[in-house]
């Protein structure tokens, strides 16, 4: 009875520190990247308040205000879905750990149980025949020998189980810890999504007064939309005819064909544009602080129903004056007037390209080496809608990347 009541608490300990074990690291790692991401979202939350409250004194057109609250909306909700991950993820913690608990409580006691099983009968035998008597009766000296190494055995295996009552004890009380901190953790994450909700309850409701506004209008809107799109496409327009006029410069001077819509490397750039491509996804911001308004590519109106927006690049909102560094070590290849995006530049990195529009007070000049986070200039406001808008674009001569692929993440 004994031995089985020892197999089973050796089995149990091991199941224990397996399963518990594997499921506290997977939950670990999950809950630390739940709770990354909602440490991001709040800091882009942050970012986008901040940006709210340098506009506030200034006049917004409603297409602007729709725009920002579809934004906010956007974050708000990710954040009531990333908390309630969280939520979710420490129910099932609090759960095993209170199986845990439960299971230790039932190993503690068959340790006590069988712990005190031996103190009785050592007791019993210390009371009927004395450790002296017992090594005297031994029939020669091998029984002797061997009565001397049982009694070591019994006495480790005393001092064995009374550590282990002492480890079950400590690891029940770390368990206990660990379940009052959880319980508190879910009551934060719980009080923090009631708050967000009213507050995105607020935002539909601010959302739907305007949009319904916009609807009365809409015409007028959707011709505001379309003007500022063909602006967009003029622009890009512009830029990819600078990019062109680029490669057929650098082409000419090394003596190549002009007529090539790709660059002709030197050694040196072939080893640059390898650098700049394997840190793809780790590359810096174009600015220090900042959030995309606009994505890459085609996406649709966010109240507007069939008006789809259309971006060769990406739209970054910063503060007022904010500094443009370049992202990667390169050469200045241009430096002109966009006709309604201020002055672009393209910063030339082998045959990668990186271009910054809506830029003044520019601090470089053509032909320029810069290095890595060297300003290039600032950021111009637009006086209507009062935002500072820098229009980054990625490509690869003349094909354009996403440039959301190619910076690193926040």
């Amino acid at each position: 009875m004994q031995r089985d009541r020892r197999i089973y608490i050796a089995l149990l300990s091991v199941f224990m520190m397996l399963f518990f074990t594997q499921a506290a690291f997977g939950q670990s790692a999950k809950q630390k990247q739940l709770e990354q991401r909602r440490e991001a979202l709040k800091r882009e939350m942050r970012q986008l308040q901040r940006l709210r409250e340098t506009n506030k004194k200034k006049e917004i057109s409603i297409l602007t205000q729709v725009e920002d609250l579809d934004t906010q909306i956007r974050l708000r909700s990710d954040l009531i879905r990333v908390t309630n991950s969280q939520a979710n993820l420490l129910s099932r913690e609090i759960n095993e750990n209170l199986v845990k608990m439960e299971n230790l409580r039932k190993e503690l006691a068959i340790l006590k149980e069988d712990y005190g099983e031996m103190i009785r009968k050592s007791y019993k035998s210390k009371s009927g025949q004395s450790k002296v008597m017992f090594l005297l009766s031994s029939e020669d000296f091998k029984q002797a020998y061997k009565r001397v190494q049982y009694m070591k055995q019994y006495a480790n295996y005393r001092k064995k189980q009374g550590e282990q009552i002492k480890e079950r004890t400590v690891l029940i009380q770390e368990t206990n810890k660990k379940l009052v901190k959880q319980k508190a953790d879910k009551e934060t994450l719980i009080a923090e999504n009631r708050t967000a909700k009213k507050e995105l309850d607020k935002e539909k409701q601010r959302q739907d007064l305007l949009i319904k506004e916009i609807r009365k209008e809409s015409s007028t809107y959707i011709a505001q939309i379309k003007k500022k799109q063909k602006e967009a496409d003029r622009i890009d327009r512009q830029i990819d005819k600078l990019i062109a006029e680029a490669i057929a410069a650098s082409n000419k001077k090394a003596g190549k064909s002009t007529s090539s819509k790709t660059f002709a490397l030197t050694p040196a750039e072939v080893t640059l544009a390898k650098e700049f491509s394997s840190n793809k996804g780790r590359l810096i911001w174009p600015v220090e602080r900042g959030r995309v308004v606009r994505p890459y590519g085609k996406s649709a109106h966010p109240t507007l129903p069939g008006i789809t927006l259309s971006n060769s690049g990406v739209d970054i909102e910063t503060t007022e004056n904010a500094t443009v560094r370049a992202i990667f070590e390169g050469e200045v290849t241009s430096i002109q007037d966009a006709k309604g995006a201020n002055i672009a530049i393209i910063i030339r990195h082998g045959d990668y390209l990186t271009t910054y529009f809506n830029l003044k007070n520019i601090k470089v000049k053509l032909g320029q080496k810069v290095t890595l986070k060297q300003p290039l200039g600032e950021v111009s406001r637009n006086a209507f809608t009062g935002k500072s808008i820098l229009k980054f674009r990625v490509s690869k001569n003349q094909t354009k990347l996403n440039p959301t692929q190619w910076i690193s993440r926040r």
